[in-house]
């Protein structure tokens, strides 16, 4: 049962993806307009340009509250042109289910947004950005936890970045998993790509995940349209870092 909620959690995410895509294709044939560039080749650029800026993360070492979460997500109108919704509580299960090698756990649970320590608290939104070229579809995620447990989330996700390079969970495979540079951001920051193969559709998808203090910022992506496009776009990462450490700092 645990695996049937899992599995029907990746295949909404998957079919959620292909809509956005067929929608960008039906509404970049009906105008000329082109919003030039591809985020993910600019990305790199922009992270290099605006990491020297990145200020320290604020010292805060007790898990926040749900509604200190709600407060420090991005939200409508905090990114230009990016459209935000909430995700649902069955998009983001809270159980595990084994991953086969266990190496790979860290990886099959963030796709779910879960974690081993769990989180006290998360919410979840999706994002898709202006240019409707760009079949990217964002997830994020805040967790909340207690330092300690924080820092060990991010230990096991750089551990399987070093020993997982395939996997199978909740029915479906998972291939092609390598290290990706990470954004100078918060306190550490994990990056990583995964190929999927979820009911037959090959699926690419990109991870990071950002430690401020005791709370992690995770965000993946996923491109049906240019399967080789790896990478969580900066400017999302950086707009939602700052936010959240902004947040810390007034509490």
């Amino acid at each position: 049962m645990k695996v049937g909620n899992v599995k029907s959690s990746v295949s909404r995410a998957v079919v959620a993806a292909s809509v956005t895509v067929a929608l960008g294709l039906t509404a970049a044939c009906g105008s000329d307009k082109g919003s030039g560039g591809d985020s993910g080749g600019s990305d790199d650029k922009k992270s290099s340009g605006q990491q020297a800026k990145q200020k320290p993360a604020a010292e805060k070492s007790t898990a926040l509250s749900a509604t200190d979460l709600e407060k420090a997500v991005l939200a409508k109108g905090d990114l230009k042109g990016y459209k935000v919704e909430k995700m649902s509580a069955a998009d983001m299960p809270s159980q595990t289910v084994p991953a086969d090698p266990a190496a790979c756990q860290p990886f099959a649970d963030m796709f779910m947004f879960a974690t081993q320590p769990s989180s006290k608290a998360r919410v979840g939104r999706t994002m898709t950005g202006p240019d409707e070229l760009d079949a990217t579809v964002i997830s994020l995620a805040l967790l909340a936890h207690e330092q300690p447990d924080a820092e060990k989330v991010m230990d096991g996700l750089r551990a399987a970045t070093k020993k997982c390079t395939a996997y199978e969970h909740a029915d479906s495979k998972y291939r092609d998993v390598a290290a990706l540079p990470t954004p100078k951001a918060g306190d550490e920051a994990v990056s990583y790509k995964v190929v999927g193969l979820i009911e037959g559709q090959k699926t690419p998808m990109s991870f990071t995940v950002v430690r401020s203090g005791a709370t992690l910022a995770a965000f993946y992506s996923i491109n049906l349209l240019k399967p080789k496009k790896f990478g969580v776009p900066a400017e999302i990462v950086e707009a939602q870092v700052k936010k959240l450490e902004n947040g810390d700092k007034g509490a």
